[in-house]
């Protein structure tokens, strides 16, 4: 497929929100027929020539819930999580249908979205994660995932030889250190990311545990970067925290972008609230779709 062919994605609208800065380019595609491809979404996503965002999700019908949410990191690769889209999609249709509460299917299951009390709150349910190696998943077992080890001198980071790992519907490692800033997370953070121990990726974090009740973190996000907050990553700090009784079950983390609640409840779920915003609409530009002919590795 050329450039040309892209034509008709001229005048597809879309949705630009936000979750305490990890932003999102929101396109319908229950009323539109469109191809994503690789090269496109790269396009949509590049803050340089592009709309500029962290996920490009895209709506599409479900059987099983009020909407189905397709997540498209910013180098094309599709992942099944994202807490704080998850978070931005639940605020657009609670408003289109009317209602306090919507379910969201995501690759990684069908996610519950609450109104907050004001249009900028919402929280969701993020299921239950999984802490087995396999689940997660890691390279390799290991009987604790609380405590995985792993070989840290050659990045001359100074960070611990071991990570606690989670999935929140998609891999997390999580490194407890004293100070998030002393770490160059931008340059070992995509080191880490594809490390061989993660066969799938994964998110990397820089936790500090601040209090019974507060943890401040820095993510390295797969498939995204560096970004200056990450749902499933708060989600999956906090548990990782609290199983090893770092923390109450009930945190605040404090991201770049701002705070995330997080409490773990008694039957497994993990509740996580906080602000989302609009910034803004408006059309695919023809600039966007130039050159573009490289197909997106996933079906859609």
């Amino acid at each position: 497929m050329d450039a040309s062919s892209y034509k008709s994605l001229i005048n597809l609208p879309f949705i630009k929100m936000n979750g305490l800065g990890n932003d999102f380019v929101i396109l319908d595609r229950r009323n539109a027929v469109f191809e994503m491809r690789l090269e496109l979404a790269k396009a949509i996503a590049s803050r340089h020539s592009g709309i500029g965002c962290d996920q490009i999700i895209i709506l599409e019908p479900s059987r099983k819930a009020d909407i189905f949410m397709r997540i498209i990191n910013a180098d094309g690769s599709e992942v099944d999580a994202c807490g704080n889209a998850t978070r931005c999609v639940g605020r657009l249709i609670m408003n289109e249908l009317e209602s306090n509460t919507v379910c969201i299917e995501t690759g990684a299951g069908i996610l519950q979205a609450f109104d907050g009390g004001s249009w900028s709150a919402v929280s969701v349910d993020m299921g239950r994660p999984l802490f087995g190696w396999n689940d997660i998943p890691l390279a390799m077992a290991v009987s604790d995932t609380r405590k995985v080890q792993l070989n840290t001198l050659s990045l001359k980071a100074d960070l611990p030889a071991h990570f606690s790992a989670a999935s929140m519907g998609n891999p997390h490692a999580v490194f407890f250190v004293n100070n998030v800033e002393a770490h160059d997370l931008a340059r070992i953070g995509p080191i880490l990311e594809n490390h061989p121990m993660f066969p799938e990726r994964a998110n990397i974090s820089l936790v500090c545990i601040k209090s019974p009740t507060h943890l401040v973190q820095k993510v390295w996000e797969r498939g995204a970067g560096l970004t200056i907050a990450c749902g499933t990553g708060a989600c999956a700090a906090a548990v990782c925290a609290m199983r090893a009784e770092f923390t109450e079950r009930k945190v605040t983390v404090t991201l770049p972008g701002g705070d995330l609640e997080i409490e773990w409840l008694a039957d497994g779920h993990v509740m996580m609230g906080g602000k989302v915003e609009f910034d803004f609409t408006g059309n695919l530009n023809e600039a966007i779709f130039s050159g573009i002919a490289e197909p997106l590795k996933v079906a859609l």
